[in-house]
């Protein structure tokens, strides 16, 4: 069904009805309309920025009514360009970062609810402030937003031990695509009443409607914490540690992060030096982070002599302080800096299983080296949860823009051997505007018919964030 453009009417309503805090022309919030490395631009007719839930719904409402297309949007910080378009008509962006309250920290049930504005880090310092623990960490966490992290399905560093975003969420309130609120903020661990709209929700990229606040899980604070930085041999060699530690320290292994000393390099190329933890510096690491009961640091410690003796690592640092842990951490949260500093030819954002990674790696690594000898690779990532950044850079001192004609055929060398390997060619990210062909190319048909009749289902006019996930 074809959309209308925003009418005189329709805006000059919702300023009326949202006032002046809440409503903005594109002018007065250009970032908005770019995504975060500035791979992607948009453009809009209209900035609503509602307060409340009842202001979300009278936006939405009024936009289905009209056949209008209306983007939801939190923090901004997606790199698949999910809230950007130049389609027309001109959409509406629904910002959620009024909406930015803690409703409530429940200790005793290890449950907080956000609205979908709340930042992050805010989440996880509330948290903190009732000693407990939310565990979805990323590195954009300082402006990142909740409403985008579950909309997205985030991952980040401790996917292993705590799952996504959507592992994370007891419950959602959200308005569907008529203007219905949804009132699904409930707390509990069980409950079988009917379908379960909230993991409909999550990671849908607002194409079915806007979540506006969650009841998020909270988990105890780890007594003690352990970090190590280690030298492997390969990244076969990573795999097998981390099956070899796993049962010598227990459940207790959050972060398993595997790092391509290409990207320490990046970091010196690009004035972002930081203290080797290693010397010298190794063709593969892997920074490891356990948490849990006081004695995980001696069990970790234990494990890793064992490792030694057994050939899967070579070296290593363990920290012996919050500073080290935090500087081990710096290394790993600013190699994605230097990363869009060089500037990449093609970045992948990939994962797949973790017993096969190591055959994918070389099977990528050998493909690009013959396809050109000169292209630079960063592979880095979660590998405990088989997740990988498998970044394509051009040489040093030549500019990506002088290889732009081989971007396609690098990214589909890559997604092919993804796909072969049975994984998937969007991890982390979502699949946004960038990622729908690959969707289509590799999403297998009953998953798209049944996508496809969802969202004709909850969305018959076409209005949410039309040209996401789904063309």
């Amino acid at each position: 069904m074809s959309l209308n453009p925003a009418s005189a009417a329709l805006l000059d309503g919702l300023r009326e009805r949202l006032g002046p805090n809440g409503a903005r022309t594109p002018e007065d919030e250009p970032g908005l309309f770019r995504e975060d490395r500035d791979r992607y631009r948009g453009h809009g007719a209209f900035v609503a920025r509602p307060a409340s839930t009842a202001e979300v719904a009278e936006v939405v409402r009024r936009c289905a009514e009209a056949r209008t297309p209306l983007i939801p949007v939190s923090g901004g910080t997606g790199l698949v360009g999910g809230h950007v378009t130049m389609a027309e008509p001109a959409p509406v962006l629904l910002s959620l970062q009024r909406m930015n309250r803690i409703r409530a920290v429940d200790a005793a049930d290890n449950a907080l609810i956000a609205e979908a504005g709340v930042i992050l880090k805010d989440v996880q310092d509330a948290a903190a402030g009732v000693d407990r623990l939310f565990p979805l960490s990323l590195a954009s966490e300082g402006s990142c937003r909740i409403g985008g992290n579950l909309s997205s399905n985030a991952g980040g560093v401790n996917t292993l031990r705590y799952g996504n975003a959507r592992d994370l969420c007891l419950g959602v309130e959200a308005v569907l695509p008529d203007g219905t609120v949804f009132n699904g903020l409930k707390r509990l661990r069980k409950d079988n009443m009917g379908y379960d709209l909230r993991h409909l929700l999550i990671g849908a990229e607002g194409t079915l409607g806007v979540i506006t606040a969650a009841a998020l899980k909270l988990f105890p604070r780890p007594a003690e914490t352990a970090t190590a930085w280690l030298a492997v041999p390969s990244p076969q060699a990573a795999v097998d540690l981390l099956h070899f530690l796993r049962p010598r320290v227990g459940d207790v292994i959050s972060a398993f992060e595997l790092i391509d000393v290409v990207g320490f390099d990046f970091l010196a190329e690009t004035g972002m030096p930081k203290p080797a933890p290693l010397d010298p510096m190794p063709k593969w690491s892997v920074l490891v982070e356990c948490g849990g009961r006081a004695g995980v640091g001696e069990a970790l410690e234990s494990a890793l002599e064992a490792a030694f003796e057994a050939g899967l690592a070579t070296d290593g640092a363990v920290a012996q302080s919050a500073q080290q842990r935090d500087a081990l951490w710096t290394i790993r949260e600013t190699i994605p800096l230097a990363n869009r500093a060089v500037g990449a030819l093609s970045n992948h954002d990939i994962s797949v299983p973790v017993a096969r990674l190591p055959e994918f790696i070389d099977k990528a690594t050998a493909a690009l080296n013959r396809l050109d000898p000169t292209l630079r690779i960063n592979c880095f990532g979660h590998v405990g949860d088989g997740n990988l950044h498998y970044n394509v850079y051009p040489p040093r001192g030549r500019d990506k823009a002088a290889l732009g004609n081989r971007r396609d055929e690098v990214k589909r060398l890559v997604h092919d051997l993804v796909h072969e390997t049975e994984g998937s060619v969007g991890a982390e990210h979502g699949v946004g505007r960038a990622k729908v062909d690959d969707l289509e190319r590799y999403g297998d048909a009953g998953l798209l018919a049944a996508m496809r009749a969802l969202k004709a289902a909850l969305d018959p006019a076409g209005i949410m964030n039309p040209g996401a996930v789904l063309r």
